[in-house]
């Protein structure tokens, strides 16, 4: 049996520093797996068995970290939530996924205690970190358990039901098939996922999450992390300032992140920045959403080739770049990674040869999926055996991927397809512009026009003088139709603290009473 997975360097290593906590209290392999121990058999004796489901609603912390490992080793599936939905949200994930048990937090009390009132999930398997009302205090669920080693049938395999982020709609769990393996065997299988950015079980690595927990890739990395005898250090809360301090301290070699935290700190002055020595890093990996072409390259300038990307989604992927080939490759989101497969097809489902754009599809091995309860969502995003987001891209000759933008968010304007993305990358380099987003809006001529809502650096003033000035300086870097035919600006713009942009918040209001093409 291979010598990857916590539990094995939890024993090999037991003294290891396993996880550095938001306060920066030290945790070593021996005791989040005594905890995480403890967590497991307490859920099991809640009446809970295989394939049943945990959904929590939690900050970034050990708690949460503890219960994934709970949930791995005892066939159960962690149901991450949003810790900024409503309690309606939470409440609908929690029944959609079947939970038997929901955990939340008292940083969150509102939405999670009226999302309880909503909820078939008894008080009696209702527990809380911190005081809320109707759940049981959290460490009820460790109360008289044993901390040691699980062993027999309790101890196999579990998995992670994230839910999609329900921009277009109700959320949607992708559920994949348990396997009756050992939790250790299945944690060695996901960080080979790790290991194709460069990354190996040596012990001087160390993972940052700047990101919260409940989204898929930021969990799928740190759980990794562990299962290669990784230290993780957590943040609560991310602060471009401080995750280079972080870095600088612990020596971070890996990390999980998304461009607008590349942006954010680029955009802190050179004297700050150059406090911090970033020299450790050794897989910055990026995705989620594109990053404009300059700010990658001034990351590569900082950090070195430390930056990696690679595109995928909740339910599955993908493909990967290095560095040094995104460099020959400007733009690119990379080549399939080992196993999996890209495809471009039109709208009549024709496969399309290079350089032409169309829906990208993928597919992974024999790896499989289901949108939990909606098996008409998981027919429409299939075709054969491959499945779409609704990315819009093309393949080179090479094989590598471009993306254009999201089908939803591409503008029809006099008959022309306009990428909102393409727009946003060039608008985000002025100097004044602290965030952007371009979508399409109303045009009884053309159908739609382009709009931009900007949300400036701080300091600087939105208004008629700014705007002039900003359309300016676009003028000779995008085409007349691409160019914005108005902006608005906003203090701050509708993102998740992974950097995910809800644009639909700004763009629905223009569409009120009025149904857009796509």
């Amino acid at each position: 049996m291979s010598d990857l997975g916590f539990w094995n360097f939890a024993e090999s290593d037991p003294s290891g520093i396993a996880l550095v906590n938001p306060d920066e209290t030290l945790v070593s392999r021996e005791d989040l797996a005594a905890e995480s121990n403890r967590v497991a058999r307490g859920l099991r004796a809640l009446g809970l068995e295989t394939g049943d489901s945990v959904a929590v609603v939690l900050e970034n912390g050990q708690t949460f970290i503890e219960l994934y490992l709970a949930c791995f080793q005892t066939g159960l599936y962690l149901v991450p939530i949003n810790n900024h939905l409503a309690g309606p949200e939470i409440s609908y994930i929690v029944e959609n996924s079947e939970a038997k048990v929901f955990i939340g937090s008292s940083a969150f009390s509102g939405p999670v205690e009226n999302a309880a009132k909503e909820m078939a999930v008894p008080e009696s398997h209702r527990f809380a970190i911190g005081g809320l009302a109707g759940f049981h205090d959290y460490a009820e669920i460790k109360e008289g358990h044993s901390g040691a080693r699980l062993e027999g049938e309790i101890r196999t395999a579990g998995a992670v039901m994230n839910y999609t982020s329900g921009t277009t709609g109700r959320p949607k769990g992708v559920r994949r098939p348990l396997a009756p393996l050992d939790p250790d065997l299945i944690g060695a299988a996901f960080s080979a996922f790790h290991q194709m950015f460069g990354v190996t079980p040596q012990n001087d690595n160390v993972h940052i999450v700047g990101s919260p927990l409940y989204h898929t890739a930021v969990l799928m990395f740190a759980g990794s992390s562990l299962h290669l005898g990784h230290t993780v250090v957590v943040m609560e809360k991310w602060l471009p300032e401080e995750m280079l301090r972080l870095i600088d301290t612990y020596k971070v070699t890996t990390s999980h992140m998304v461009p607008t935290q590349f942006h954010r700190m680029l955009l802190l002055p050179k004297d700050v920045r150059e406090k911090y020595d970033c020299s450790s890093t050794r897989a910055m990996v990026h995705a989620a959403a594109p990053c404009p072409i300059p700010i990658k390259r001034q990351m590569l300038e900082w950090w070195g080739s430390s930056i990696w990307e690679y595109y995928a989604a909740t339910e599955g992927g993908g493909t990967i770049v290095a560095p040094d080939q995104w460099l020959e490759k400007p733009g690119t989101v990379g080549a399939a990674w080992a196993n999996a497969e890209i495809r471009i097809f039109d709208d009549e489902g024709n496969d399309l040869p290079p350089n032409e754009s169309g829906t990208v599809y993928m597919r992974r091995g024999d790896a499989d999926f289901e949108y939990y309860k909606d098996e008409g969502k998981t027919r429409e995003a299939r075709l054969g055996n491959y499945f779409t987001v609704g990315d819009i891209g093309y393949l080179d000759e090479d094989g590598f991927l471009f993306l254009n933008d999201r089908k939803n968010d591409m503008i029809i304007s006099g008959g022309a397809n306009i990428y909102p993305a393409e727009i946003e990358s060039t608008l985000i380099t002025h100097p004044k512009v602290g965030d952007v987003a371009v979508f399409g809006i109303p045009n009884e001529d053309w159908g739609e026009e382009v709009k931009a809502v900007i949300e400036p650096i701080e300091g600087v003033a939105p208004g008629d003088e700014l705007t002039t000035e900003i359309l300016a300086w676009a003028a000779d870097k995008l085409a007349k139709y691409k160019t914005p035919r108005s902006i608005d600006y906003i203090a701050e713009m509708p993102r998740d603290p992974n950097g995910k942009l809800y644009k639909r918040k700004l763009r629905d209001p223009y569409w009120e009473g009025r149904e857009r093409a796509i």
